[in-house]
């Protein structure tokens, strides 16, 4: 069983950004800001030499710091499937935003995108030893959405698997 540890990132530390919903039937199909929390959850099956699942500053956690200030600080986050996509991206050009295209701009598609850059950085810094299980992102304490790392979801479910496997051949044994 993996040790598991989180670091919260949260709207405290000024990743403001605008963006908007555009397939959106409300509202937030406008132009609106946050600033975005993250809550990461990091797995590793062994600790490192100081006993820690990862190091929160410069040898682990740092890379992921800096990429989040360059995404989310005072930027203006752009859906690539918004159909007015090139108007937004023209106001970098214009020198009235710093655009920063997303696969998507709702929680669910934040998540998943920032688990998947963290993931690479947070393996590299670990020498794969660890992982990102999962990322959190929150727009304010009411809204948040998950994204789980499928690799990692995939194992759990295996590794329950195997054991639920050895306990009924343990049971089958004893029946003998």
């Amino acid at each position: 069983m993996a040790h598991l540890s989180t670091k919260t990132y949260g709207a405290d530390r000024g990743l403001s950004c605008a963006f908007r919903q555009w397939a959106a039937d409300s509202h937030c199909h406008l132009l609106h800001g946050y600033s975005l929390g993250f809550r990461f959850t990091f797995a590793a099956e062994q600790l490192d030499h100081r006993g820690w699942v990862v190091d929160f500053g410069k040898g682990g956690f740092g890379r992921i710091r800096e990429w989040l200030h360059a995404t989310f600080d005072h930027t203006l986050l752009v859906s690539d499937d918004d159909p007015d996509r090139d108007a937004f991206l023209h106001l970098e050009t214009l020198g009235l935003a710093q655009a920063r295209l997303v696969p998507g701009t709702s929680c669910e598609r934040l998540s998943q995108h920032v688990l998947e850059h963290a993931e690479g950085l947070i393996r590299e810094a670990t020498g794969g030893r660890c992982w990102v299980q999962s990322v959190e992102c929150f727009e304010h304490g009411a809204n948040s959405a998950i994204y789980e790392n499928p690799t990692a979801l995939l194992s759990k479910i295996d590794l329950e698997v195997y054991a639920r496997l050895l306990a009924d051949s343990s049971i089958d044994k004893g029946a003998r």
